[in-house]
């Protein structure tokens, strides 16, 4: 297949560049590099994959037309796979406006050149962060979400909106998949594992919010990225009678589905910490904090529609994946 996917210097990105290079695909990355976290990070993932033969990639930003139409155009891929945005549910509330460049015009300008080269699939990562005040666990894709705490949340919401407007008026097949916590090997320093990690490892104190009564679905990066790739070859189409399966995101009216990609197990906070301080042989300084602006208490997938859809779901358990993950961040931040 000739993929091409927004966000290869990114940490879902790149594995799953990484995973279609294995099997063999066609792959054109395209990454802006912005600086919200460390450069160096993104360069050195960038410069595994450009060893790798089959891969190409631009170096732009989403909100370039030009310059993400003239790598579309000249990769013509058959499917499109939009990873880039500007990610962090914390960094939304100091600049909000960043989210609707990237998240909200970039994801524009990605579905333009969907629809200009008829894609045999249009694929956008949305996030668990749209469901924001549900209550309801496990988190179904059926499930009203209206009610998002963040502009990141509320961003992610308008890119499916727009996704599935598409999808009726252009008849592209379009499928949402809504990320829960995703960690594992060289995954972002903004985010807990890696930020709890470092901390722990030089003996620093952690900050650990709600004083600990804090739960998250987390999903190991491999297994995230099989889930895309099976999903891959499971184009939604619209349904002929507009009667859609119980339980399916389908919609009556176009071809666009929404699937959770999570590990269906929502993991105390504190035992994930646990884990990390296990693997890293020292304890941990927890200093117990008020719950932040715009979080949530608790995530949990309901994974049955991917497992529906692909006989898949993520298995890898939070202790088996710290420990992964530890082994990784050992070796690359030599602590």
């Amino acid at each position: 297949m000739r993929v091409f996917i927004t966000g290869t210097a990114g940490f879902i990105g790149y594995h799953l560049a990484d995973l279609l290079l294995a099997e063999g695909h066609q792959v054109h990355g395209f990454d802006g590099f912005t600086e919200y976290y460390d450069l160096t990070l993104k360069r050195r993932r960038h410069e595994r994959l450009l060893q790798r033969p089959g891969y190409a990639a631009t170096e732009a930003m989403l909100e370039d037309d030009a310059a993400l139409a003239a790598a579309i155009d000249g990769f013509a891929p058959e499917i499109i796979v939009h990873l880039a945005a500007q990610a962090g549910v914390r960094y939304s509330l100091e600049n909000p406006r960043a989210y609707i460049d990237a998240n909200v015009v970039g994801t524009f300008n990605v579905m333009q050149a969907a629809h200009r080269h008829a894609v045999r699939h249009l694929m956008m990562a949305s996030t668990s962060s749209v469901y924001g005040a549900n209550t309801e666990m496990p988190f179904a894709e059926t499930q009203k979400a209206d009610t998002p705490l963040t502009i990141y949340a509320a961003t992610k919401k308008a890119t499916e909106a727009m996704g599935h407007a598409y999808a009726h008026l252009h008849a592209i097949p379009t499928t949402m998949f809504r990320f829960f916590t995703v960690y594992g090997p060289w995954g972002r320093p903004d985010m807990a594992p890696i930020k709890f990690a470092l901390k722990i490892a030089k003996g620093d104190p952690i900050d650990v919010y709600n004083h600990g009564e804090m739960w998250r679905d987390f999903t190991y990066v491999t297994d995230l990225v099989r889930g895309i790739r099976l999903l891959m070859d499971c184009p939604p189409e619209r349904p002929a009678d507009g009667i859609v399966p119980e339980g399916d995101s389908l919609s009556p009216v176009a071809p666009f589905r929404i699937v959770n990609i999570g590990n269906s197990e929502s993991v105390k906070l504190t035992d994930f910490i646990d884990a990390l301080e296990a693997e890293l042989g020292r304890p941990a300084i927890r200093n117990f904090m008020d719950m932040q602006p715009g979080d949530v208490p608790a995530t949990w997938a309901d994974a049955t529609l991917l497992q529906r859809l692909t006989g898949y779901r993520p298995e890898t358990g939070f202790r088996e994946g710290v420990a992964r993950f530890v082994s990784w961040f050992r070796d690359y931040y030599r602590l």
